[in-house]
């Protein structure tokens, strides 16, 4: 393929504008602000699902204590009825002898269901405790990844204006190529990352590899306007007077 040396030269500004797309892409895909909001999604998810345990507890606690306390009241009138029942006066002795036997049993069990219910109160106070620090923590996770997801926008904002400024600037320089050029170093572009390079001296500047002495000999003796490839990966090698040829 034969190529004015003017049009090759070109090549170095379109390689130019490609590396910085394909820098600006590689930037768009690994912003930090993108791995840090992912951890920061897994870290709110894994605080909600805490918050949700401790605030069932509370429920289950809450629950266990209103029947402890139904179960407390339900004692109380029993102990009121008998208590009343003894002073009416109207039971032999026997039968007081029986409800005194039964007042002092659900004095023990009242005694028992009240310690019940202070445990269970204590519990459900460190678990309320728990639930404030744990939605505080929740919120404290929610509002790192609001900042990370407003950090990340205004990178790809930045991002995405100088991807259209290099769009633009690659849109101007593609019809200065003639096609079946412009098809090789696409071809090239897309298999190799780069499509055109500088040979300087003896060097690819897309490989950085050094070209044997029998390779650079073979460059020299092709003309000006044939388009040369580095024999390592492919990229048009473009000649300058910084080649050395």
């Amino acid at each position: 393929m034969k190529a004015d040396p003017a049009v090759q030269r070109q090549l170095l500004e379109l390689a130019k504008v490609d590396a910085e797309l394909s820098r600006t892409a590689h930037r768009r895909r690994t912003l930090p602000e993108l791995a840090e909001i992912d951890a920061g999604e897994k870290t709110a998810r894994d605080k909600r699902d805490a918050l949700v345990s401790v605030q069932t507890a509370v429920s289950d606690l809450d629950r266990e204590i209103a029947r402890q306390e139904k179960e407390i009241e339900s004692v109380r009138a029993r102990e009121d009825r008998d208590r009343k029942l003894l002073e009416s006066g109207s039971v032999n002795s026997k039968q007081m002898t029986d409800i005194e036997h039964e007042l002092q049993t659900l004095g023990r069990r009242q005694g028992a269901l009240e310690d019940d219910l202070l445990e269970l109160m204590e519990q459900r106070e460190a678990l309320e405790l728990d639930a404030q620090r744990t939605g505080a923590e929740v919120d404290k996770a929610e509002q790192e990844v609001a900042a990370a997801i407003v950090r990340r926008d205004e990178a790809f904002k930045d991002l995405d204006t100088t991807r259209a400024r290099r769009d633009e600037d690659r849109a101007k320089l593609l019809p200065r190529f003639p096609e079946p050029l412009l098809k090789l170093y696409q071809r090239t572009l897309e298999h190799k990352g780069i499509g055109a390079a500088l040979l300087r001296a003896r060097r690819c500047g897309a490989c950085q590899l050094e070209l044997d002495r029998n390779t650079i000999n073979e460059i020299k003796a092709t003309a000006e306007d044939a388009v040369v490839q580095c024999e390592n990966c492919g990229a048009i090698l473009v000649r300058t007077l910084e080649s050395g040829l």
